[in-house]
């Protein structure tokens, strides 16, 4: 079954942790008084970038900036579809001038870019299917924005409501193994959802693969996949167990350090589409 899964390359944006510190708390696995690891850190971050070049993706880089230790989680800066550019705007003030960073970067590479009116935290809450957009809300992201976010890309947009504090956004409970618009799933943990919301992708995903709380509390669920391989947390083993037979690929990155600031493989990679 293995060789029934297609990839598909990839075009990923990321950010050098090269001033990345938990030097506050807006979410559970935040605390202040844990130190990082920056030289584990930028070593966890190179071989994710090793390994999304090997197995044939390409990978952009914005500057990192003194001053803002989240920005390395690019996903939250946008939500980028068909080559529209829909940016963020983030709930806590410390992150907020991440935006103009990266908006500048989308600008200098050719992409016009929809500064959104609402909290909207980009690839965080908003998640492509390849069919229509996921959209998380209720820590972060606001259901306004996911109506501003459909007017946008003209795309249907399906809101689901967070209900669990750990995983505050909905890379950290969700995410898609296929967007081709013929065979797309997705993963997910059902906990994390309120229980309409779980009726809904009980629905609209009648095969996905359902994940146990010690997958998402391993950040089994913040991976990406491009269609057959998996970048996935070596904790997660259960959950790239039942991938394996599903013929995917598990292929195991360990970003351990930024799971100190509740961040992980998805958290750290925005897809160019």
């Amino acid at each position: 079954m293995t060789d029934s899964r297609v990839p598909r390359r990839r075009r990923f944006l990321v950010c050098e942790p090269r001033h990345f510190a938990v030097q506050y708390a807006i979410n559970p696995w935040m605390h202040p008084d844990v130190q990082v690891d920056v030289d584990l850190a930028q070593e966890q971050w190179q071989e994710l970038i090793r390994t999304y070049r090997a197995h044939g993706h390409s990978v952009d880089s914005v500057e990192p900036v003194a001053g803002l230790p989240d920005m390395v989680f690019a996903a939250n800066s946008a939500v980028v579809v068909d080559g529209r550019v829909f940016g963020s705007l983030f709930h806590a003030t410390e992150r907020r001038p991440e935006s103009v960073h990266y908006d500048k970067w989308f600008k200098q590479a050719g992409f016009a870019v929809h500064r959104p009116e609402s909290v909207c935290e980009g690839e965080g809450d908003l998640v492509w299917t390849g069919r229509y957009l996921l959209a998380g809300h209720g820590f972060r992201t606001t259901r306004e924005a996911h109506r501003e976010a459909q007017e946008f890309f003209g795309r249907p947009v399906i809101s689901l409501n967070l209900v669990d504090p750990y995983f505050y956004h909905l890379d950290t409970a969700l995410f898609v193994l296929d967007d081709s618009t013929d065979g797309n799933n997705i993963v997910y943990y059902p906990e994390a959802f309120s229980p309409g919301s779980r009726e809904v992708l009980e629905r609209l995903f009648p095969d996905a693969v359902r994940a146990t709380r010690e997958d998402a509390t391993a950040f089994g669920l913040n991976s990406v996949s491009d269609g057959r391989h998996v970048f996935i947390a070596p904790r997660a083993e259960a959950l790239a167990g039942n991938l394996a037979e599903r013929g995917y690929v598990p292929v195991a990155v360990d970003l351990s350090e930024f799971l100190k600031a509740g961040g992980g493989i998805k958290c750290c990679t925005q897809e160019i589409r």
